[in-house]
């Protein structure tokens, strides 16, 4: 089935939008755009995934039409192929159009789940081979049953933290147009703008947390800087320990933090 296609008038990101009523998976179909650099900067739309995944091979669940099911495929340069840079540019984009839309400040739960009031509405998957492919699921409209059916407890859609009457394609157009007011500054060199961001949303600057890295210990110490060189601890009795945030698995409050 050949998609819709519609343009926004951004400078890279979302100039072409090409949407689909279906799909498997909308980082799948951008995947396979990736032959091609001249498909810099677009953006797969779905209305429904038969088979949308998330972090660690989970799946993403989403009624047709009620959330923002989208991939942005690019070709960064190396500076910006991080994995921890596109995750953050991402998430912070995401952030700042839920403030947009709710009028509530979202936290980002590392590495790439978006929160409003603890709830979880969004997940990020960042998929890296030929290009960067950028997926985000965005819960919109979903009402409370949708996400208890679903054994989801603690989901939620955009929907439920306002009055405001949400189209997910409105939403989807907002992002697009802020990923694309992200990026276009990180390519000009300005990665401070969007560190200071990440930091905020992430939330536990001088809290006593826990690190757990993908392939070694688990670390607790407080958070004393955060930020693309690394994730810095302070710990009692002995020199800060700086981790690189790609190999934090999970970075969270520890339970005890008051």
């Amino acid at each position: 089935m050949l998609p819709d296609e519609w343009n926004l008038n951004t400078r890279r990101i979302g100039r072409r939008v090409l949407y689909f009523d279906q799909v498997d998976s909308t980082n799948t179909v951008a995947a396979r755009l990736a032959d091609d650099p001249a498909n810099d900067g677009v953006a797969v739309l779905a209305g429904e995934q038969t088979a949308g995944r998330g972090q660690h091979g989970r799946r993403w669940q989403c009624r047709p039409g009620d959330g923002v099911l989208l991939s942005v495929l690019l070709f960064p340069p190396p500076t910006l192929r991080r994995p921890a840079v596109l995750t953050a540019w991402a998430a912070v984009a995401v952030c700042e159009t839920v403030v947009r839309l709710t009028g509530l400040q979202p936290r980002i739960k590392w590495p790439n789940d978006i929160l409003v009031r603890g709830r979880k509405v969004c997940g990020i998957l960042i998929e890296q081979g030929r290009g960067a492919v950028a997926g985000v699921g965005l819960n919109v409209r979903q009402p409370p049953e949708y996400f208890a059916a679903a054994g989801l407890p603690h989901g939620a859609s955009l929907s439920q933290f306002t009055d405001a009457d949400l189209d997910a394609r409105t939403a989807a157009e907002m992002l697009l147009r802020r990923m694309d007011e992200e990026y276009t500054r990180l390519l000009d060199g300005d990665l401070a703008t969007l560190e200071a961001s990440w930091k905020r949303h992430v939330g536990l600057f001088g809290r006593d947390v826990i690190a757990e890295r993908y392939d070694g210990p688990t670390h607790r110490g407080r958070l004393l800087e955060l930020g693309f060189d690394g994730v810095e601890l302070g710990r009692p009795g002995g020199p800060p320990l700086v981790l690189p945030p790609e190999t934090v698995r999970h970075l969270e409050a520890a339970e005890d933090d008051g």
